[in-house]
């Protein structure tokens, strides 16, 4: 049975915390573009719990009912207005990691206490 993934991360743990994410996602046979988005959007949630909750946080990963789950969680103040639907301007600074990882995977959740932001992504049948 599958026990999933955990990674505590803090600021000097962010390449570690993509490379984990890679070889979990791979190990459960995404490949190319998906595990490519995939990867991209657990950097971005990871980037956005270290400099907006708190400078630390949880990832976690799993599989049920054919997808792939990936969570990140932190202890920081939560995500004060929606996701925009629209792309940020882009004259403006940051603003991205949430519109991009919406756009990707839409099922996109947002809770609290702190940010808790799930997403997943379908995994092929074997």
């Amino acid at each position: 049975m599958d026990q999933g993934l955990r990674v505590d991360f803090t600021r000097g743990r962010m390449a570690g915390v993509r490379a984990s994410v890679r070889e979990y996602a791979a190990g459960h046979g995404l490949a190319g573009c998906p595990l490519e988005d995939l990867v991209l959007a657990a950097g971005e949630l990871t980037t956005n719990a270290v400099l907006h909750g708190g400078g630390r946080g949880t990832l976690r990963m799993w599989t049920a009912g054919g997808r792939l789950w990936c969570e990140v969680r932190d202890d920081g103040p939560g995500v004060a207005r929606p996701v925009p639907a629209d792309a940020p301007d882009p004259a403006e600074a940051g603003g991205r990691g949430l519109w991009l990882t919406r756009a990707l995977f839409p099922d996109l959740a947002i809770t609290g206490p702190g940010a808790v932001v799930t997403f997943s992504a379908p995994l092929a049948k074997r």
